[in-house]
């Protein structure tokens, strides 16, 4: 490990030692949501690279890829010469994000906010992080009254309907969402209730299982649909076209980061969630 460290010390020093400035210049950004924060903070020409659940604005197509959030290299960060990695609460794995703050990198970790309370806490948190703590609680305060607007939207139905999300696919089980998640938090929030959530985290569900919970909607990310197959693949698959969502037709399929970032635009989510559960 100390080897490990001494080596990367040596990568920071030939590209450069990080500063540690207080308003930083260069930032490496790892979470879809916090880059969307940045960004919507006026801070993106900032940003020098994204890790890849970053894709809006779609200026951040431009930047520098660092790899997904879970897998992050503190060698490859440090040659982009950062200041400040701000990261996802999740991000890792925990080896690397050691490495780098062993190597003299700022990195700021935010709080995890898939709560309506989280995401204001994620916002002021990045605001103050880049050194723009004032416009941080302005656009906290500013997705707070967005977000009453949408909830007023969300509490106007008064039906809830049985949802259930898919992840994605494992041992060719779907991948379910329960409690304690980011998708079960938008539907709860959009007024509907989560048809497995007897069960934590994330877990492959049984045609049974699913059949039995019988949902009215079947949730899923657009990504999501068109990696298994399209809608009408994913409805006539036995554990679905036996629920009422398949019979129906009934199902919303939304880009992965607007539907579960949690970011400054969970508003947009609850409220296009909350109408799209009831038809559109």
């Amino acid at each position: 490990m100390k080897q490990a460290v001494f080596a990367l010390f040596a990568v920071a020093l030939l590209f450069g030692s990080p500063a540690a400035a207080e308003t930083p210049q260069r930032i490496v950004s790892a979470g879809g949501d916090i880059t969307e924060i940045i960004y919507a903070l006026g801070a993106g020409d900032r940003v020098i690279a994204v890790d890849t659940t970053s894709n809006h604005p779609a200026e951040v197509s431009s930047k520098e890829q660092i790899g997904y959030i879970r897998r992050l290299a503190a060698e490859g960060i440090l040659s982009l010469q950062p200041d400040l990695l701000l990261a996802a609460h999740d991000a890792g794995p925990p080896t690397a994000v050691e490495q780098l703050r062993a190597a003299g990198l700022r990195v700021e970790l935010a709080p995890k906010g898939d709560s309506m309370d989280g995401v204001l806490a994620k916002v002021r948190f990045v605001g103050k992080a880049i050194g723009l703590e004032a416009e941080g609680s302005a656009l906290a305060e500013k997705i707070e009254s967005e977000m009453k607007a949408a909830l007023a939207v969300a509490k106007g139905y008064s039906d809830h309907p049985r949802v259930i999300f898919v992840l994605s696919e494992r041992d060719g089980a779907p991948l379910v969402a329960g409690s304690g998640t980011s998708a079960d938090a938008i539907i709860s929030l959009a007024g509907g209730d989560n048809a497995a959530g007897g069960f934590p985290g994330y877990k492959p569900m049984s045609q049974e299982a699913i059949i039995e919970a019988a949902p009215d909607v079947l949730l899923m990310m657009s990504q999501t649909v068109e990696r298994l197959g399209g809608i009408d693949t994913m409805l006539t698959r036995p554990e679905f076209a036996l629920t009422p969502a398949g019979k129906n037709r009934r199902y919303v399929a939304m880009e992965g980061m607007l539907l579960l970032g949690f970011g400054p635009r969970v508003p947009e989510a609850v409220r296009t969630l909350a109408t799209e559960l009831r038809g559109g």
